[in-house]
């Protein structure tokens, strides 16, 4: 399957447009040759969790064989250029033209790996180390595609990468939980008096509202703790990533504001207010110029 730089870019800005709901907003506010790599690298991210999902789609017969050949890909795309995806040509051009540490690619699969099994936490450390692996590190790789110069950069996009998956995390707990999958640690569940058997069968309680209360504080901390780093960008990606951390803070506050009712729907932020919110961002880049 080979194509040309072109096509490759071309194919990764398709996927971003079609699949990254909250992430390409951000990406409009970027130059052409950002936007271009952050949909790469968007597109690396994206594949590897399909993969994972549905194997035999991709021609794999389990998905531990699909997360293994595509760790194969991204090594063979990095040392010498791969054919077999055509998201290779741009994202090796872009983790070239970006300098950007591929550990974090491997800490990313490593991430998706450890999603094979049914996964429990009992600690919010253990969460931490996941969140890790599946968040941060995609907002370190995408802190290089930003630009930036003062170290202190890098452990303030580590926390704000943590915030956005705590994020998803509450967003998604009953689906996560369907799927054998509770990322809520089991310390915070006892705490709180909380069953995670509750998280299955769509009916809040009292006890779980505080759960989601003091889950959510956690996430906002992180926020708040993360919220230097936009100054701490290239001047041209502040407004992007600005708009960014904005949208996911709505998504918090709307999980908040629904009085935390995400076992019985999927709560989101509508297109409109995330259409309003680059609209702001255009609105900064302009007054910052």
């Amino acid at each position: 399957m080979s194509v040309t730089l072109e096509e490759s870019y071309a194919y990764c800005r398709r996927l971003a447009r079609r699949r990254a709901r909250n992430f390409y907003y951000s990406f409009l506010l970027l130059d052409a040759e950002r936007r271009g790599a952050m949909c790469a690298l968007y597109a690396f991210n994206r594949v590897c969790d399909d993969i994972s999902d549905e194997p035999a789609r991709y021609g794999y017969d389990s998905p531990a064989r699909a997360i293994a050949d595509w760790e194969r890909q991204l090594d063979a795309a990095l040392a010498r250029g791969c054919d077999a995806h055509p998201i290779w040509p741009a994202f090796r051009d872009a983790v070239r033209r970006y300098r950007i540490p591929p550990g974090y690619f491997h800490d990313m699969i490593a991430g998706v790996r450890s999603d094979l099994e049914p996964r429990r936490f009992e600690t919010f450390d253990e969460l931490y180390r996941y969140c890790y692996q599946v968040a941060s590190a995609v907002g370190l790789s995408i802190l290089y595609v930003f630009g930036f110069a003062s170290p202190e950069a890098l452990p303030l996009a580590e926390k704000c990468g943590l915030a956005f998956q705590l994020t998803n995390i509450l967003r998604d707990v009953r689906e996560d939980a369907c799927m054998g999958r509770i990322y809520l640690p089991a310390e915070d569940l006892r705490r709180f008096g909380v069953d995670p058997e509750l998280l299955r069968d769509g009916a809040a309680t009292e006890a779980f509202r505080s759960l989601m209360r003091f889950e959510a504080g956690r996430a906002r901390r992180y926020y708040e703790e993360s919220a230097p780093l936009v100054t701490l960008v290239h001047p041209g990606s502040r407004a992007a990533l600005w708009a960014l951390i904005r949208i996911y803070r709505r998504l918090l506050d709307r999980i908040e504001t629904s009085g935390y009712d995400v076992l019985r729907r999927r709560v989101g932020v509508p297109a409109w207010e995330k259409g309003w919110v680059v609209v702001q961002g255009i609105a900064r880049k302009i007054r910052n110029r």
